[in-house]
This record gives C-alpha cells, sequence and structure tokens, in this order.
C-alpha cells in the first residue's frame, strides 16, 4: 500500500493527492492516514508545495463526500432501507442501522458533518445520511469543506513536520499500511459472520 501511494504521488503530482483521496472516499481501505502524511513528507522535501498539497487532498476528499451525498439523495430513506433489508449481510448495515444513523443525524445535523469529516470510516459514512435527509448541497459542501480541511491539513502538516525522520517512518509505514488493510478485511468479515446475531438483537 505504502508503495502504491509513493508510486501515484511521484507520477501524478498533486492531481495524484485529490485521486488517492477520492478514492479514500469511495473505497475506505485506501486511508488518508498514509496519503496525507506522506504528501506532507514530500512537500517537506521540496517535491510538492505544501499548500497545495492540503487542498489537492480537500477537492478530492471533498468529491468523494458528495458522491456519497448524490447517492444517499437520489436512493432516499426508503430505498436505502430496502437495500439493507435485501443486502444487509453484505452491506454489513441492518435496517435499524439506517434508522439510528438517520436520527442521529436529524438530531447533530451541521455538527454531525463537521464532526464526522474528522473521525476514521465515519468519514465515508456520514455523507449518506446528509443526502438521505435531503440536506442542502452548498450547506453540506461548506460543513464538509471545513471539517475535510481540517483533518486534511492536520495529516499534511503531522508529515512535514515529521520529515526530518522521513527514513525511520517509512521503514514501519509499510508494514503499518498492509496491517490497517488487514485490519479492515477482517472486521468486514466479522461484521458479515456475525450480521445474523445482530439482527436477532435488533428483533429482541
Amino acid at each position: 500500500m505504502f508503495d502504491f501511494i509513493t508510486n501515484v504521488m511521484s507520477a501524478l503530482g498533486a492531481f495524484g493527492v485529490a485521486s488517492l483521496m477520492f478514492l479514500e472516499n469511495v473505497f475506505p481501505p485506501i486511508p488518508s492516514e498514509l496519503i496525507m502524511p506522506l504528501a506532507g513528507f514530500n512537500a517537506a522535501r521540496g517535491a510538492q508545495t505544501l499548500w497545495i498539497v492540503i487542498l489537492a487532498g480537500t477537492v478530492g476528499s471533498l468529491a468523494g463526500a458528495i458522491f456519497w451525498y448524490w447517492l444517499g439523495r437520489r436512493l432516499g430513506a426508503r430505498r436505502v432501507r430496502e437495500m439493507a433489508q435485501r443486502h444487509g449481510r453484505w452491506l454489513t448495515m441492518t435496517p435499524e442501522d439506517v434508522d439510528r444513523a438517520n436520527d442521529w443525524f436529524h438530531r447533530h445535523g451541521r455538527a454531525a458533518v463537521v464532526l464526522g469529516r474528522l473521525v476514521p470510516t465515519v468519514r465515508t459514512l456520514i455523507s449518506v445520511p446528509a443526502g438521505v435527509a435531503c440536506m442542502p448541497v452548498w450547506e453540506f459542501a461548506l460543513w464538509s469543506t471545513v471539517g475535510t480541511a481540517i483533518w486534511t491539513a492536520l495529516l499534511t502538516l503531522a508529515g512535514y513536520v515529521l520529515e526530518s525522520q522521513y527514513e525511520l517512518v517509512s521503514e514501519w509505514l509499510n508494514p503499518v499500511s498492509t496491517v490497517l488493510v488487514v485490519g479492515f478485511v477482517l472486521v468486514y468479515v466479522y461484521r458479515v459472520v456475525t450480521f445474523g446475531r445482530r439482527m436477532r438483537a435488533n428483533e429482541g
């Protein structure tokens, strides 16, 4: 994973950063926690410009968030719930999970979008209930940009500051990135296997 991210950034520069962050939102096993610190390393070494890297990461991440927002808006609450009913095991989501997410979003609204964009995994999922709730697109984009920019800047600056430790950090980033991806897969498999138990608990 580390080598893949490095190669994309080397070949495509800021566009590569934006593309990776878009994919990170659409396909979560590509983690922003690896993408943006590495972009910060590159900026510290003079390979890229710091503010351009942060901007590219924010734009790419926001594009991914808007993709899920429009999907949620197009499907609507009823169809999302039906999908969870029919394909819940593979989505690892029950209809009750959909209801709880929607209720939570309605209670917290703007704060849910800003804070949700700062939390791994939730960063992607928070866009769907925003779309289902038909939150105005300009409002979703505004608050999502705030949360996304904060998260992206923090990760990038962390990599920028740690530039002097680049060789040391790069030695453990590759195995750590592999562990993260394997962890995502194991969590998914666990949720698939235990889906029936969670459905029975909801029914009870």
